[in-house]
C-alpha cells in the first residue's frame, strides 16, 4: 500500500503512543467478574471517539444487561488516529479485541460469541479486523453472531460521475485525509496487489470476506438523504440511488414503527407515476422560491462558515497527515505496542494471491472507464475469483444488475460493481433510513450526541438493538 513520505520519527509521537496504550488496555483488577459469554465491539468513525457511540452502547445495554453481554467501545483509533488508514486501524482493533478477550477470561468471563458494529469508517475498520481475527483462528473457538454497519462507505466515497469535476474532486479529496482518504477514495494500492484496499477486502477469496461470511446475522443501515459524508449508494452497497429526486418516488416504510423512518428493505421505493398535467411556469417558479426560502438559513450559515472553515480544515489536514505519517512509521517499525507480525505476515500471501487474480481479470476486461448513466445493456463482469462462472451463475449475476432497472445505474467503476456482487453474496440485510428532521443525518443515524432533531436516529438504534441476537 502506498505510504506518504515522512521525516524521521518524532520522539514526542513515540512517548505519546506509549502513554496512550494503557488507555485501551485496562488492568485485570478493573474488570469485574461476569457470567456474560458474548462480547460486542463498537467501532467509531473518522475523527471520532468512543463517546460518539454512547447511545448505541446504552440502548444495547438496556436490552441486554452486563450479565448477558460485554460491550467494548474500541479506543485504539480515537480522534486523529483515524487518519492512519483502514489497515493500521484494523490491526489496532484486532489487537484490542484479542487483549480484551484475554482480560475477560482472566477475570472469569469465558467469551463464546462475538459481534462487531461499525459506524462510518469504523465499518471498514471492523471488516478489516474481522479478516485478521478469522486468519488468527479466533472464530474457531468463538462464534461470530452479529455484524452491523451504520452509514459505512463500503464502496468508497469517490464521486460516481464522469468528467473533470469528479476527477478533480476525487483526487483532491483523497489527499486531505492522509492514508484513510486515499483508501476511501480508492486511490491507493494495497501492498503488492496493484488494487485498492477496499477492492481487496471485497475479493471472494480474501480472508475479509471469508471471515465476514461466518457471522450469523449481517445488516446495514444507510441514510437515503443529506448524508454528506457517506452517500446512500455506498452505505447501502447499491448500484443505483433512487433518492436523488424524491418527487419521482413513493416511499415504502417498514410496518410496525412508532415513528416511520426505516424503509422496507425488500421494497423501499416505488417509482411515482407522472402527473397527467404538467405544472405551469408560475407554479414551478413558486415551488423554487418556496424551497429557496426554506433553505435560506442553511445557506446563510454555510456562506459565513466556508471562508473560515475551509482554510482551517486544510491546515488541520496537513498537520494531521504529518502526525499520521509519524504514527504509521512507528507502527510499521513495531514500536507501537502491537506485535505486527501476528497480523501482517499472513497477508503477504493474501496480496500475492489477489495480484494473480487481477492479472487474470485484466486479460478478460477491455473497458476500465466509468459506465455511462443510464448504461447500455449490462454486461456480465469478469469475476475477481480464479474460478470461472457457469452459465447459471452468469445469468443470476446479470439479473441482479437488472433488478434496479427502474432507476439509472450510477457511473461506478467496474471494480466497484464487482465489490457489490461480492458483498451481496453475503446476504446482508439492508435497511434504508429516511431521516427528515435534521440535515446532519450522518450523525443522527447513531444519535452521536443527544440533541433536538435526532429522534429519528433513536428509532433506528432501537430497531437495531431489538434485532441484536445475544
Amino acid at each position: 500500500m502506498a505510504r506518504m513520505c515522512a521525516p524521521p520519527i518524532d520522539s514526542s509521537i513515540v512517548i505519546h503512543t506509549l502513554r496512550r496504550l494503557p488507555d485501551f488496555q485496562p488492568t485485570m483488577a478493573s474488570l469485574p467478574a461476569s457470567t456474560a459469554e458474548h462480547l460486542c465491539v463498537l467501532v467509531h468513525g473518522l475523527w471520532g471517539n468512543p463517546n460518539h457511540l454512547n447511545y448505541l452502547r446504552d440502548t444495547l445495554q438496556a436490552q441486554h444487561p452486563e450479565d448477558r453481554l460485554h460491550i467494548l467501545a474500541a479506543k485504539s483509533n480515537a480522534d486523529g488516529w483515524t487518519y492512519d488508514g483502514v489497515e493500521v486501524g484494523g490491526e489496532r482493533i484486532a489487537n484490542e479485541i484479542e487483549q480484551k478477550i484475554k482480560e475477560l477470561e482472566q477475570a472469569g468471563s469465558k467469551i463464546k460469541r462475538i459481534s462487531m458494529i461499525g459506524y462510518s469508517l469504523g465499518g471498514l475498520v471492523s471488516r478489516y479486523a474481522i479478516g485478521l481475527l478469522y486468519k488468527n483462528g479466533l472464530f474457531n473457538d468463538i462464534e461470530p453472531v452479529n455484524f452491523t454497519t451504520f452509514a459505512t462507505p463500503h464502496l468508497g466515497v469517490r464521486t460516481p460521475k464522469r468528467g473533470y469535476g469528479a476527477y478533480i474532486w476525487n483526487n483532491l479529496g483523497s489527499r486531505t485525509l492522509s492514508t484513510s482518504g486515499q483508501q476511501m477514495f480508492m486511490m491507493d494500492q494495497f501492498r503488492d496487489s496493484g488494487r485498492p484496499l477496499l477492492a481487496v477486502m471485497s475479493d471472494q477469496k480474501s480472508i475479509f470476506i471469508k471471515g465476514l461470511r461466518m457471522f450469523k446475522n449481517k445488516s446495514l443501515y444507510a441514510n437515503t438523504i443529506n448524508d454528506r459524508s457517506v452517500p446512500y449508494f455506498t452505505a447501502n452497497i447499491s448500484r443505483t440511488d433512487p433518492f436523488v429526486d424524491l418527487e419521482k418516488i413513493d416511499l415504502n416504510y417498514l410496518p410496525g414503527q412508532d415513528e416511520p423512518v426505516i424503509l422496507d428493505p425488500s421494497h423501499p421505493v416505488s417509482p411515482r407515476k407522472p402527473k397527467i398535467q404538467d405544472l405551469t411556469y408560475s407554479q414551478r417558479l413558486s415551488m423554487l422560491s418556496q424551497g429557496a426560502r426554506t433553505n435560506l438559513p442553511f445557506y446563510a450559515v454555510m456562506f459565513l462558515i466556508l471562508p473560515i472553515g475551509v482554510p482551517t480544515f486544510l491546515v488541520n489536514s496537513v498537520y494531521q497527515s504529518y502526525k499520521s505519517a509519524q504514527r504509521v512509521k512507528l507502527h510499521e517499525a513495531g514500536q507501537a505496542g502491537i506485535s505486527l507480525g501476528r497480523y501482517r505476515i499472513p497477508l503477504l500471501e493474501e496480496a500475492q494471491a489477489v495480484q494473480d487474480r487481477v492479472y487474470e481479470r485484466l486479460t478478460d476486461t477491455d473497458d476500465k472507464d466509468f459506465l455511462p448513466t443510464p448504461p447500455p445493456e449490462p454486461q456480465t463482469p469478469a469475476t475477481s475469483s480464479t474460478e470461472s462462472l457457469d452459465e447459471e451463475q452468469k445469468l443470476a449475476r446479470k439479473q441482479s444488475r437488472k433488478e434496479d432497472s427502474d432507476f439509472p445505474i450510477l457511473a461506478l467503476e467496474e471494480e466497484q460493481f464487482d465489490m457489490i456482487d461480492s458483498l451481496d453474496s453475503l446476504g446482508i440485510k439492508k435497511y434504508p433510513v429516511h431521516i427528515q428532521k435534521h440535515r446532519h443525518t450522518h450523525a443522527a443515524i447513531v444519535v452521536r450526541t443527544k440533541k433536538a432533531g435526532f429522534e429519528e436516529g433513536e428509532a433506528v438504534v432501537k430497531h437495531w438493538a431489538e434485532k441484536f441476537e445475544v
